[in-house]
This record gives C-alpha cells, structure tokens and sequence, in this order.
C-alpha cells in the first residue's frame, strides 16, 4: 500500500473523550492554595471599607453576565446557534433547550469575542473545510435533491439522502457527527475549519455548491465524509481520488497530484487510528479509488478527497460505526492524515 504519513511532532491523539474534547487539567497544587490564602485577608479588607462608605442601596449583589452562547435575556447568541446540534429529524430526537448558566459574577466589561482566533499550533494560518456527505434532512426534501446539476462532464443529481444500517443509523448522521469530532481536533491544532453543512440547513447543499464552498474558503485542504452501502461481507474503507477531469466548468488537471498526496496520508493514519481495514471490494486492496463522476471533486480547485469510512451494511463495520468511541477514533485518524499533509 502507498500509504504515507508519520505522527505528526506535536499531535497527541490520545485522551480525547466522546465529544472531541481534549481532557481538562488540574490545577496546580501547594502554590494555588498558598496565593488564594494570601488574598482572603485583602478581600475581606476591602469588602468592609465598601460597606462603611457605600450608600444602602449600593449593597446589592451584581447581576451574573450571561453564560457563554447566550443573551442577555437568556436565549442563544447567533454564535451558539451555528454550533448546535442538528434539527431533530423522524430518526433522532429533539435536543433540549440549555437553561440559562449560574456562573460566577464577572466584571461587566469582560466580553468574549463573538468569534474566537483560532489557537495557535502547527496548522496556524491553513484553512481545511470539512464536507459532512448527505444531509439528515434530505428525506424530507426529494424534490430538491433530485434534480440535476452540471458536474462539468455530466449530469448527477444535486445531493442524495445517502444510505443507512440495516437498523435505521444513517449515513447522514454519522458523517455529521465525525466531521464535527474533526472540526474540534483541528481547531486544536491551530486550523481555520470550515463545515459544508452543520445540519443548519433544510437539505443539501448540493454537489456544486459544496464544490464551490472549498474554493471560495481557498482551502487548503478539503475532505469529504462518507460511509459506503454494499451488501454483508463488503467491508473496510477507502479514500476516492480526483480523475484528470478537463470538460466545461471541471479542470482538475491542478489539483490531481495534490488530492492523491492527500489521500495517501488520509489513508494511512486513517488505518492506523482505526485499525479499519482497507476495502475487500474496492480500490484492489489499496484503499484508493479515483473516480470522474463526482461533481464535489470534478468542480474542486482545491486538494480534495472523499473517504468512505467503511459498509453501512456490513454487521461488522456497523459495530464500529455505532460506537461513539469508534467514531472519535475515526474523526482523529482522517485529522491526522490532514494535519501530515499540510506539513508536508
């Protein structure tokens, strides 16, 4: 296999919990206590002297600040809105509403930023758009969905509802959920991230416009997320390659070395983090395939590639799929593959 792509230096993709978070770290020990003692005298000071020479009515507490993604009055910001799950379709249920936070009173003046600098690390400065294939909403929209878009050698269907376990779990909603996990590594390591589509829309987008979207972030590398939907006993996963593709809005010519570079680190850490094997039916047991038929590739500018991280309907990749666990590892070994191209 030609599969390539060291641990990236820094990287430490070990101790990540269900939700992509990294685990929180205690605070120091002795020094912590020994500075908070000091500071207990002063503030009882000064707690007294503004008793003595404050008005009556000057004793009220302060009025807690809004908990981080909320307003004043309590209802989500627009920057917690982007980020929540997705709507509840007829195959998940409806998220509860977050209660206002009790948190501790801050100074009125302390604002977070509306959107946050990415953190510095060794992705600072590259932009990767992640492609979360299908859409939990595109049963309910056939219409749309069905109808044709130029692909640059052809015609294909604007989107597809995707497929689904043989137990309802589909494709849609598992790629959400990995690409989300991969938004949250990348983020950590410093990457502008970008997401096609965060279940904030009704359906799609289609083909072209997710195509268009990793041009228009001029990304520097962008991954679609699949999920196969071969019979039982086709297992294992594998990453699709851009063709030479050079026919009326389609000109992959720049991008093919690039995408098949990316690829190949996709692959290989994917392997690694997932201990996935590569697919018994496609791609010759290489775990690569390259296609000409795909508008999202056909139409990209960019390095970009899909991974079909495995058989919907095979029981065995379907116990993985449907372990959260399983799914982090994934969501790690396609970020990995990312974060070891782009360094090169």
């Amino acid at each position: 296999m030609s599969y390539v792509g060291p641990q990236p230096d820094g990287f430490d993709p070990d101790g990540w919990d269900d939700r992509g978070e990294a685990p929180r770290r205690r605070l120091g020990g002795r020094p912590v206590l020994v500075a908070l003692a000091a500071l207990v005298p002063t503030a009882l000071a000064g707690w007294l002297v503004y008793q003595v020479v404050s008005a009556p009515g000057d004793s009220k507490p302060p009025t807690a600040l809004p908990a981080h993604g909320q307003s004043a009055s309590g209802s989500p910001t627009q920057d917690a809105k982007a980020s929540s799950p997705a709507p509840a379709t007829s195959s998940s249920k409806s998220p509860h509403k977050a209660s206002p936070s009790k948190s501790t009173p801050k100074s009125p003046s302390s604002k977070a930023p509306a959107n946050p600098a990415p953190a510095s690390g060794p992705l600072k400065g590259k932009v990767v758009v992640i492609d979360p294939g299908h859409n939990p909403g595109n049963f309910q929209h056939a219409t749309e969905i069905n109808r044709s878009v130029n692909v640059g050698n052809g015609s294909k269907e604007c989107d597809t509802t995707g497929t689904s376990t043989n137990a309802g779990y589909t494709e849609a909603r598992f790629t959400l959920d990995v690409a989300r996990r991969m938004r949250t590594i990348l983020e950590k390591q410093g990457a502008t991230v970008q997401l096609t589509q965060n279940g904030d829309r009704a359906w799609g987008p289609c083909v072209d416009e997710r195509a268009e979207i990793g041009n228009k972030a001029k990304a520097d590398a962008v991954v679609s997320v699949h999920a196969d939907g071969s019979g039982e006993g086709n297992r294992g996963f594998h990453v699709i390659l851009p063709a030479s593709v050079r026919a009326g809005a389609a000109d992959t010519t720049s991008i093919v070395k690039s995408s098949r570079d990316l690829g190949e680190h996709v692959a290989g850490l994917y392997l690694r983090s997932t201990g996935q094997p590569p697919s018994n039916y496609i791609g010759g047991g290489t775990g690569l395939d390259t296609r000409s038929d795909l508008g999202g590739l056909n139409l990209s500018k960019v390095p970009k590639v899909f991974i079909e991280c495995g058989n919907m309907r095979d029981s065995k990749d379907v116990a993985r799929f449907t372990s959260g666990s399983w799914r982090q590892k994934a969501a790690q070994g396609i970020s990995e593959g990312i974060v070891s191209f782009l360094r090169g």
